[in-house]
């Protein structure tokens, strides 16, 4: 069983609900870059104790705030409403590198959350893992996680392509060849159905073609 966590701000499904902000004031307003990218920082760390006790609504709770917090520096979020609200001076590379690291650990930490839980939400598992790979094609958590993800949809063939690669970079680890050796099990299963499919298809037809042969008068 999951440890029950005390945050009043989740909804049913552990998203966060924001609190209403007084009119005309943002939450980031009076924040500068890096104390918004410290205080992100902070509530993941503070997700990844609630996740080592087994706590993992409360996880999850803080990973999201910490994504909340980011996404009022990230520069994709912002471009599309370009020119509503106070222009915000862009951020150094440096802090640039931290809020995509950051971001990157939250959406891999929720992923992991959510494979802890007793009903796990592969579709989600596998959105927050896609994130990841946006960002960083190489990451083998993400990787992982969107092959178990894919596998327990029923997509072995793109399982089998994640899990490969994983496998590439941790040939050793058992559980990587485990569930890639399910992939493709599953898609020797497939195939061999196609097969028989097939086989009695054509079996048919010829079997209706002897039989107009013999139709002639």
């Amino acid at each position: 069983m999951e440890a029950v966590g005390t945050d009043d701000n989740l909804d049913a499904q552990g998203a966060v609900v924001e609190e209403p902000c007084p009119a005309g004031q943002s939450k980031t307003s009076a924040k500068t870059g890096w104390a918004l990218l410290e205080e992100a920082v902070q509530l993941k760390t503070k997700g990844n104790a609630f996740y080592k006790e087994k706590n993992i609504r409360s996880a999850i709770g803080h990973y999201h705030r910490a994504l909340l917090v980011l996404r009022g520096l990230d520069s994709n979020v912002l471009a599309p409403v370009k020119g509503f609200g106070p222009e915000k001076p862009p951020l150094t590379m440096e802090q640039e590198a931290l809020l995509r690291n950051t971001q990157v650990d939250c959406y891999n930490n929720l992923a992991a959350c959510l494979l802890q839980k007793q009903k796990v939400d592969y579709t989600r598992v596998l959105e927050y893992s896609l994130r990841v790979l946006q960002w960083q094609p190489g990451n083998i958590k993400a990787l992982y996680r969107a092959g178990v993800a894919t596998l327990e949809m029923g997509d072995a063939q793109a399982a089998k392509q994640y899990l490969t690669q994983v496998c590439r970079e941790q040939p050793k680890d058992a559980n990587v060849r485990e569930h890639l050796q399910r992939a493709e099990k599953k898609l020797n299963q497939e195939l061999q159905k196609e097969r028989v499919m097939y086989r009695g298809m054509f079996s048919s037809g010829s079997k209706d073609d002897t039989n107009r042969a013999g139709d002639g008068v």
